[in-house]
């Protein structure tokens, strides 16, 4: 394996709905979902019946052809987005693997749109936003502005113009009869779980439709009714001309997708101006079309909604209990994060650590920031126990060690 990522040492083994075992069979709360991916849980029933079901039916014949469930997904993507965000122009889409590639067709479908009206054109540019991430393929790289991942394989792609995430003021200017798109998430996942305000996602979209631009919403993180809507941008009114999804959407089966306007996009875009292999293949798409199904209910959403004040109630309680160590809480729905100040930022990879070793799951996100993005079916019991654990972990890392009493989880993992 190139070594890439560093891994703590549990090796997942297996996993229960919240719940993932390790090799040794310990249990783990899982807080993070798989990085948001596996929103209906893990090892689901009727999600494990329909892989197995297409896997003997049929995996892939390729794009030469058509299958039931490519077509399938896309009506369902398009009529449940168009009945949950009323006015949203997204008609069309193109099924892929992963986040990065449904970007790369989201920037090379926005450069296209102003070639194809005019060969000659200069509208070639593609603004986006510090703390962004949009990938690691050298399109979505180029337009992730962290110095983290760009300088050891720059050149980045020409034409990548970035602005300060929420300025309105400096909209006007960022985005010019130069620009061909603009690239945004509406909330920031990797960035800090950072959430666009309403003016600056209105700022973007009048901008925008003055200069010709394409507006591409990224949800690959935040969307999928993570915040308790089937979409982030729903709540500001706002509608893209691109939209990009992942993640959920298989609930671990690899796939993707880009969501166009048939307005502004589709009459565009011909044959031949994009492709790939695997994606679209009946198998992912058949998975996605049960997921996509079961996270738009509005029985689910609302939970989510429901649920999520647990979490934002509990920053209140953490910042009385420690002083000084948090400094505000940002999200929606079940994407959260918790704000360490200045002084205590660099505990955060101790709190995630502390917080394993007592059987829970988190991550982090931006500068210091505990991200919390567990499946959204977890029960408000699970929630709880997890912040109980949470609590446990802050209490040792911001305290002396002395000074902290063993937990009962720390003396049972004392006596193993």
């Amino acid at each position: 394996m190139v070594p890439t990522y560093v891994r703590p040492p549990p090796m997942m083994m297996q996993g229960d709905g919240c719940i993932l075992y390790d090799h040794e069979n310990r249990p783990y709360l899982d807080f993070t979902a798989g990085i948001a991916v596996c929103s209906l849980g893990h090892a689901d029933a009727e999600v494990s019946r329909i892989v197995a079901h297409q896997a003997k039916t049929l995996i892939h014949a390729s794009n030469l052809y058509y299958n039931p469930w490519t077509p399938e997904l896309s009506k369902l993507m398009i009529q449940q987005t168009q009945k949950q965000s009323p006015g949203s122009h997204l008609s069309q889409v193109f099924v892929s693997n992963s986040g990065s590639e449904a970007n790369e067709a989201a920037l090379k479908f926005a450069r296209k749109v102003p070639y194809q009206k005019d060969a000659n054109t200069t509208q070639r540019e593609i603004v986006s936003f510090h703390g962004s991430f949009h990938g690691r393929t050298y399109g979505s790289l180029s337009a992730t502005p962290n110095k983290k991942y760009q300088p050891p394989f720059g050149p980045m792609l020409p034409g990548f113009r970035y602005g300060t995430y929420n300025d309105v003021e400096a909209v006007q200017d960022l985005v010019t009869e130069d620009t061909a798109g603009v690239i945004v998430e509406p909330i920031q996942g990797e960035g800090g779980i950072n959430v666009a305000t309403p003016d600056f996602l209105q700022a973007l979209r009048k901008r925008c439709d003055e200069v010709g631009a394409i507006l591409i919403f990224d949800e690959i993180q935040c969307g999928l009714s993570r915040t308790g809507h089937l979409w982030a941008h729903t709540a500001s009114g706002v509608h893209p001309d691109i939209l990009t999804t992942a993640k959920a959407l298989g609930n671990g089966i690899p796939i993707g997708a880009t969501l166009i306007s048939g307005k502004s996009v589709a009459p565009f875009i011909n044959t031949g101006d994009h492709g790939t292999t695997f994606g679209g293949n009946p198998f992912s798409c058949r998975v996605a079309h049960h997921v996509f199904t079961r996270l738009a209910q509005p029985e689910l959403q609302e939970d989510v909604r429901i649920k999520s004040t647990l979490f934002f109630s509990a920053y209140d309680t953490m910042n009385e209990k420690y002083p000084g160590a948090l400094t505000t809480v940002r999200g929606r729905g079940l994407i959260v994060g918790y704000q360490l100040s200045d002084e205590y930022k660099s505990k955060a990879a101790e709190i995630v650590t502390a917080a394993r070793e007592r059987g829970l799951l988190i991550i982090t996100a931006g500068d210091g920031v505990i991200r919390i993005v567990p499946p959204l079916i977890i029960s408000a019991e699970e929630i709880n126990k997890g912040l109980e654990i949470l609590d446990e972990a802050m209490a040792v890392v911001f305290a002396q060690p002395q000074d902290v009493p063993k937990t009962k989880g720390q003396q049972e993992m004392a006596s193993r």
